[in-house]
């Protein structure tokens, strides 16, 4: 067997075994939609970390990271900076959120609106965006996948195929085990990453220079500056930075996916006890970063697209096809597993939101649950056609989806603390920041160095207040009952650690 096909048969048993094990541990659910989209309210500490974590640090962590760090320099280290941020903000927004959806029987993120602001077109509104820019993180998955499938299989096949290949197996996964297998699939997923990013941020920097420091030192005195943001208006400058940070950490949690997982939580102590570990992931990101920088050191010049490549194709360079194959199958369930979290909520909310809330069609929990599955199959193909069609870097990719889905942020914040916040306002605030990112996009504004995104978030802010101090609110014994269940822990709720 040439190397290329023993790497390939190692990431093809390794995605074939997880698979595996998620739909296992998903097997004896009755699968009703709360038990397929939120694994029945029913999971503890660990599961919690596990699958939020499976969510978050994706072929993004895996390979986007390290590709900044390569081509970008100092503006990749945003990465390390957004997520303790956006800890810090769970701690006390997951909690509330967890309340309500259990007192109303939530089951997705636009749920939220529709209940708190007592608007079902708010909640198709907000679907409808969401899905729209999750999409775009659907595909930096796939474009993950197959730069992994091309190195893997050292040019020797047709990578579209394989992606394709793996993306239908990933929305059959997700067809039959729901979000507890997703859990179950990230345990493995998880131990996956952290071993592979570990050899290539640490062990390969220590191989090549002798030492972290000296690598530094090494990048240093070839690229002078390159550790060094740019001051003030610069392109992907100190302003950029700051605002991409603040923008990126207000849009963590307010994708589909990870309204799922909150939801799907035994207890509030549990989010809480989430945000306190989740920062231990954090620790995956600083050798990502340490591989990006040992490929720009061993492998100058590669541009564009091609940095995403570099520290598989320092690998695939200098190391045996098992190791190769090994760290492959790694990144490549740090594409599929988010994946298949990102298709089921897109799916969910799609149908609760769109064609049960709005439409009127699959309203029972049987005929919900298969039109769920089914929609995981769409959304599957919809994301592998844009793929097929629009090739850009990981980053890109994923600053293009955080700059859209954070618009739900100031909506989510003002229906916990401020009862005056209106559907009007809501609305009105989600579409003049998305039609200022238009803007931007047409225009290629510059907005004095500041990240689009953010500047569209204050934007919608400014709106959002000013409509609703002129329309009329939610009836006030409404608020009332809304801000009690955001205060008050419902008694059967107890905190669980698996």
């Amino acid at each position: 067997m040439t190397g290329g096909g023993v790497a390939l048969t190692i990431v093809g048993l390794s995605i074939a075994a997880v698979t595996a094990l998620g739909a296992a541990g998903a097997r004896g659910l009755i699968m009703n939609p709360e038990a397929y989209i939120l694994a029945g309210r029913s999971l503890g500490t660990l599961f919690t970390w596990l699958l939020m974590a499976g969510e978050i640090y994706t072929s993004f962590t895996f390979l986007g990271a390290a590709g900044w760090a390569y081509g970008k320099g100092a503006p990749a280290f945003y990465i390390l900076c957004y997520g303790p941020v956006a800890y810090v903000i769970s701690y006390f927004l997951l909690p509330p959120l967890w309340r309500v959806a259990k007192r109303y029987g939530l089951l997705t993120g636009p749920d939220f609106f529709a209940v708190r602001y007592r608007s079902r077109p708010l909640g198709v509104l907000v679907a409808c965006v969401g899905v729209i820019f999750l999409v775009p993180y659907i595909t930096l998955q796939l474009t993950g996948l197959q730069i992994l499938l091309t190195i893997a299989g050292r040019g020797a096949f047709d990578a579209t195929v394989g992606v394709g290949l793996a993306f239908v197996l990933t929305a059959l996964f997700v067809f039959v085990a729901g979000l507890r297998g997703l859990a179950w699939a990230s345990v493995v997923k998880d131990a996956a990453v952290l071993a592979a990013v570990a050899f290539a941020g640490i062990w390969l920097p220590c191989h090549i220079a002798g030492s972290p420091a000296r690598l530094i030192h090494r990048v240093l005195a070839a690229h002078p500056g390159w550790m060094t943001l740019a001051p003030g208006g610069a392109a992907l400058g100190t302003r950029w930075f700051v605002s991409t940070v603040l923008l990126t950490a207000c849009g963590f949690w307010v994708w589909p996916q990870s309204a799922a997982a909150a939801y799907a939580a035994r207890s509030d102590r549990v989010l809480q006890r989430n945000a306190i570990l989740m920062p231990l992931y954090n620790i995956l990101l600083v050798p990502a970063l340490l591989a990006g920088f040992t490929a720009l050191a061993v492998l100058p010049g590669l541009r564009g697209p091609g940095a995403d490549q570099s520290f598989m194709l320092v690998i695939a360079q200098d190391y045996p096809a098992w190791v190769l194959g090994l760290v492959a199958a790694a990144g490549c369930l740090a594409a599929l597993i988010p994946a298949s979290a990102q298709l089921l909520g897109a799916a969910s909310v799609l149908v609760k939101n769109v064609l049960g809330d709005w439409l009127g069609v699959a309203t029972t929990d049987i005929s919900r649950t298969a039109a769920t599955r089914w929609l995981v199959a769409g959304t599957a193909a919809l994301a592998l056609w844009l793929w097929l069609h629009e090739r850009t870097t990981l980053v890109n990719l994923l600053l293009v989806a955080y700059n859209g889905i954070a618009q739900f942020f100031p909506g989510v914040v003002a229906g916990l603390v401020w009862r005056r916040a209106t559907a009007w306002g809501v609305a009105a605030g989600i579409l003049s920041g998305l039609g200022v990112l238009a803007a931007g996009v047409i225009r290629q504004a510059a907005w004095g160095g500041l990240n689009a995104g953010f500047v569209a978030l204050l934007v919608n802010l400014t709106v959002c207040v000013a409509v609703s101090l002129v329309t009329r609110p939610a009836p006030a014994e409404h608020l009332e009952a809304f801000a009690q269940a955001a205060r008050t822990t419902p008694p059967q709720a107890s905190a669980g650690t698996s």
